[in-house]
This record gives C-alpha cells, structure tokens and sequence, in this order.
C-alpha cells in the first residue's frame, strides 16, 4: 500500500517526509504497458516518472493548497514531456510523452535537456478556481546558476525549492518497476510567521540564512547518505532509524490507507470515452467498425485503453437523444 509519513526534528528547524508509492505506481505502469500503441517505458522514462510521481506527492504534502499541483519537466531530448498531477487529496497520475529512441541510462540531461533548453515547472491550479483567477506557476531552467546541465530531478527540484521558497531542501528519489520513492528534508525559518512551533531557544537564536543552519546541514548530510537501493528496499522505520538514529522525532500518524494515502486516479472513464464517441455521430462510427472491426481509444494521459465491438457501438446510438454532448478528448 503506497503510503506518506512526515516528521519533525524536535526542537530543530528541520521537517521532513517519506513517501513510497507501490499499488499507485504499479498501476500507472500497467496502464502504460498495456497500451497497444505506446507499449511501456523505457527504464529511464520509467525512472523518471516515477521520481517524478514521489516528487510530487511530497511537494503536494509540503503545502497547505486545496487543488492540485502539477510538476512538469519538458525539453528538447527524446523525452518532450514528463508530468505528475498530484491533488490535495493524493490522488494522482503521472504521464511522459516520448518522442525518439532513448539511450540505455540517460540521465535527466540526456533525457530532456540535450541542447539546454530543458525547464522544470510547477503549476498550483486550486479547485475552487475564482473568475479570472490564473494558476500560480514557477519555472526554473534544468541547469543551475553557472549553465551546468542537472544531471539528476532531485538536483532540479533542490534548485526549484531554493529559488521558489528560499529554504534549504534535500530531497532524495528513487524508482523502478515496482516502488516509486522520496525522501525530503526542509528548513524552516525560525523566525516570522513560518517558524516552527515548540522551538528551543537555541534554535531561534540558530542561523536563519541559507546554507548557514548547523542542525540543517548535520542532518541534510545524513539524508543525502541514503542509496538508491536502501529508499526502494527499506521500510519507513528502518528509514528513518538508519539515518537519524541519534535524533528526536516528532511523527505524525502516516497517511497509508485507501481514503488518505496516495492512490491512483484518473478522470478518464468508459462513461467519458461512450460520450465522446457519441459526439462523432453514428456514422463516424460505425465507419470505424466496418473499418477495424471495433472502436479502440486511449486515454491521452494514462494510457488505459477502451475497447468496443459492433455491439457496444450500436447500443451507444440506442438511446443518443438523452445523452449530453461532450469532449471529443480523454484525459
């Protein structure tokens, strides 16, 4: 069961959240792989998303936003786009739109930023949307102040959260066919509005700057000691055991179960697709039937796929005057 856990270090600046994404990455992948079309990822598309899933969800968590966040890396690589959708709810769903032969390995340079053009981007769209009111949205280049290329997501978000927030952050990501992981880090001002609440007097009186926190940098440097391996393959406690066994934690309940957790979601259903065909007319239809033998449409961004023979055509036209218009797009 995917699952978010979030802690603080008692008395410290510092928060921090793990979040290991298994059914709900699971089934993202599958949808994927059985798309007749596409067919699946590519290992490092297949990396990449599923850091970008993690990634996600712990930026969603690190927020008080009701709607959802988008985190979007797009460039001029083989990879033109890779996209996670996570709600304030964790429901979400991932996508990457490939367009060339990707190299066994690529990093994230290689991927999506070949000739430097790449940018990472996060959109907060609320739900309850007022009239003229825009999403938020920041950019960032996928290269740091100098021009050097990130070769890594986590190198890029640090840098996102730097510029966007102006707070130190760690974050460590990993992924493979079967979890999609994330560890994050954050110092929190120990002054103004955002300080963080109990703080010792030691730590107000601690250095404010970026860069400049002992406690921060004590324990960033033990976050980034995490191995790929280890966040795939340990459980939370063994986590946060291995690396902060000399801290005191402050958990909060985890977030694990079906209601709570992250968990997969998306807006496509054979109820959209039925409305989309019916919007194409019965004979556009029916010329694809006698054409393929069946109606065969895919959701642009999950990959699931919706089949329909002769049968099912014709009964989508049986009562088509009580159905109401529609998109002709499954997203």
């Amino acid at each position: 069961m995917s699952e978010l856990h979030k802690f603080l270090f008692d008395g410290q600046p510092v928060r921090g959240m793990i979040v290991r994404l298994t059914d709900a990455w699971q089934e993202i992948l599958r949808r994927r792989a059985s798309n007749t079309e596409t067919g699946a990822y590519a290992a490092p598309v297949r990396e990449l998303l599923g850091e970008m899933a993690a990634a996600g969800v712990l930026m969603q968590s690190n927020i008080k936003f009701n709607g959802a966040l988008v985190l979007q890396v797009m460039g001029d690589g083989p990879v033109k786009l890779v996209v996670a959708d996570v709600n304030s709810d964790l429901t979400l769903r991932a996508t990457a739109n490939v367009q060339g032969d990707v190299p066994a390995g690529a990093t994230l340079a290689e991927l999506v930023n070949v000739h430097g053009s790449g940018r990472c981007a996060i959109t907060l769209d609320p739900k309850d949307r007022r009239p003229g009111q825009q999403p938020y949205q920041g950019v960032v280049p996928l290269q740091d102040v100098d021009g050097k290329k990130f070769a890594r997501l986590s190198d890029a978000l640090q840098f996102y959260m730097l510029q966007s927030e102006q707070l130190d952050t760690t974050i460590v990501l990993a992924a493979n066919e079967e979890v999609a992981a994330g560890l994050m880090i954050q110092r929190m001002p120990v002054k103004g509005e955002a300080n963080l609440a109990g703080a010792t007097e030691s730590a107000e009186q601690g250095d404010d700057r970026n860069g400049f926190n002992e406690d921060y940098n004590r324990i960033a440097h033990l976050a980034a000691s995490l191995t790929r391996d280890e966040l795939l393959t340990l459980d939370v406690d063994t986590i946060l055991h291995r690396l902060f066994w000399e801290e005191k934690l402050l958990r909060f309940v985890p977030q694990q179960d079906e209601e709570a957790g992250p968990r997969f979601a998306c807006t496509c259903s054979r109820e959209r697709v039925q409305n989309m065909l019916r919007s194409l007319g019965q004979d556009e239809v029916d010329s694809i039937v006698a054409e393929r033998g069946n109606v065969e449409v895919g959701c642009d961004y999950c990959g699931q796929q919706y089949h329909f023979d002769a049968v099912d055509a014709a009964q989508l036209f049986a009562d088509a005057a009580a159905q109401p218009p529609a998109s002709n797009a499954v997203q």
